[in-house]
C-alpha cells in the first residue's frame, strides 16, 4: 500500500520551507520501517522508489511545480528510472534524501535522487520526469511558460546524456 500518511507528514514537514530555486536541493529525513523490508530483512526495492516518491513530491511542491500542475489540470509521472544500490539499509536506519533537478529536454525533466545514511551514500536515483494532460504529454517548453528558470538550458552531466541517448535507443514496445 502506498505510504499516504509518509506522504502527508513530508508535505507538513516542509509545508514552511523556503521556495526552491532551479538549482537547490530539497533535503528531507527518513526512517526505514519494519513494512519498508524485504525477505532478507533490507530495504525493498520497490520501496525504495516509493520512498524516492516522498522526496521528489514536496520537491516539486517548493519549486512551485504542484500549483502549477493543479492550476492547468495536469498530471507528473516518472517516465524512467536507473537506479544504484550500494549499500544496505536495514530496519530504523535513518535516511537523508537528497533531490535536484538536472535538466530537461523536449519533453522530459531529469531528476537526480540520492539517499543517504550517516553520511555514506546507499542508493542513487535518475528519473524521468513527464508532464501529461488529457491529450497526452505536455512540453517542457509549455511548462516553462509557467515556471520560466526551468526554460532556461541547463548543460547535464554527460553520464545523463549517455543514458538519455540509450533510452532513445531502446524498442518500443519491447522486443520478447
Amino acid at each position: 500500500m502506498y505510504p499516504f500518511v509518509r506522504l502527508a507528514f513530508q508535505m507538513w514537514r516542509h509545508r514552511n520551507d523556503p521556495p526552491l530555486g532551479r538549482d537547490e536541493v530539497h533535503v528531507s529525513r527518513h526512517i526505514c520501517w519494519p513494512w519498508d523490508l524485504d525477505f532478507q530483512m533490507e530495504l525493498n526495492n520497490g520501496r525504495t522508489l516509493t520512498l524516492y516518491d516522498l522526496g521528489r513530491i514536496p520537491y516539486a511542491h517548493r519549486t512551485g511545480l504542484l500549483k502549477v500542475l493543479k492550476d492547468q489540470g495536469w498530471m507528473l509521472a516518472l517516465a524512467g528510472a536507473s537506479v544504484r544500490w550500494r549499500k544496505r539499509v536495514r530496519m530504523f536506519d535513518r535516511i537523508e534524501m537528497r533531490t535536484t533537478y538536472l535538466g530537461r529536454d523536449e519533453r522530459f525533466f531529469y531528476v537526480l535522487q540520492t539517499m543517504w545514511r550517516k553520511g555514506e551514500a546507499v542508493s542513487s536515483l535518475l528519473c524521468r520526469t513527464v508532464i501529461s494532460d488529457a491529450n497526452g504529454i505536455v512540453s517542457t517548453e509549455r511548462l516553462g511558460q509557467h515556471m520560466p528558470d526551468y526554460l532556461v538550458d541547463k548543460e547535464m552531466p554527460k553520464w545523463v546524456e549517455d543514458w538519455i541517448a540509450a533510452e532513445n535507443s531502446r524498442t518500443w514496445p519491447p522486443e520478447v
